[in-house]
């Protein structure tokens, strides 16, 4: 399996990207990390689900993550409009990557939505554990990680994946904590959201509950396959890997057989 490490000038900046390469003519793969995430923090998950699929896999650490540029101020409460809107497309336009399947895990899974509603060029979506409003257990659990962060060791392990943690963790933290981020909400996208989606969410997840998956299933127009599963947290490529990572693969599967019946249309 090939693997391809790139930094790439992206609005700017620079980013950190990671390509694994697959067979011809497979759907691609690009993967959007969680608020703490980056391309290291996947650890081999990305590798394993190319190899899963056949299909080439792009993973790139957002601006202020992994070995991006670092963050030179506070995040507004639209930067994950700003990513999907402005950032990803740059990135796919820059990579020639045409209507991927987006694998998104919480920020990256509501930036995956927020792109497929404003643009309409994804094949498909995983969405792991995804945002779509505030909750109040949200809420609850990001102030415990910043307790956390201030009193324990968890700065030295975001440290392994990140260029300035103290940075990329209070950029994170310090928004989600703002009473303006209360009101954030992006279901005014999912109506437009038409391509197959796959949404896979802990039953133990400590940052959201079942009413994210369920308002997503009742908004998008596009359909949705929903897997739940007991013992995950928040992060089922984790918690649970084989399941999600057998659940991606046939979800690529039909998305490939589909799009193949209609080339012979």
């Amino acid at each position: 399996m090939i693997t391809r490490s790139i930094q790439l000038k992206v609005q700017g900046g620079n980013l950190e990207v990671q390509r694994i390469a697959g067979a011809d003519r497979r759907p691609e793969l690009v993967f959007l990390h969680e608020g703490l995430g980056s391309v290291s923090h996947w650890r081999d998950f990305p590798a394993r689900v190319a190899e899963a699929t056949g299909s080439p896999v792009t993973v790139y650490s957002r601006y202020g993550s992994g070995n991006s540029d670092v963050l030179t101020g506070p995040r507004s409460v639209r930067y994950m409009h700003d990513e999907a809107i402005e950032t990803l497309p740059e990135l796919l336009r820059e990579l020639e990557i045409e209507n991927p399947i987006l694998v998104g895990h919480s920020d990256g899974g509501s930036i995956a939505l927020i792109y497929a509603g404003a643009h309409h060029r994804a094949r498909g979506l995983v969405l792991m554990a995804p945002h779509v409003f505030v909750e109040d257990l949200s809420v609850q659990s990001i102030a415990e990680a910043k307790t956390a962060f201030e009193t324990t060791d968890l700065p030295q392990k975001l440290a392994r994946h990140h260029r300035d943690a103290t940075r990329t963790f209070w950029g994170w933290n310090d928004i989600w904590l703002h009473p303006d981020f209360r009101s954030w909400n992006i279901e005014e996208y999912l109506p437009q959201v038409a391509c197959p989606i796959l949404v896979i969410q802990g039953m133990q997840d400590q940052y959201g509950t079942m009413a994210q998956v369920e308002a997503i299933q009742a908004q998008v127009t596009g359909p949705v396959q929903i897997l739940k599963l007991e013992d995950c947290r928040h992060s089922p490529q984790r918690d649970q890997p084989d399941a999600t990572l057998k659940a991606i693969a046939e979800f690529v599967v039909r998305i490939q057989d589909r799009s193949s019946k209609q080339l012979s249309r």
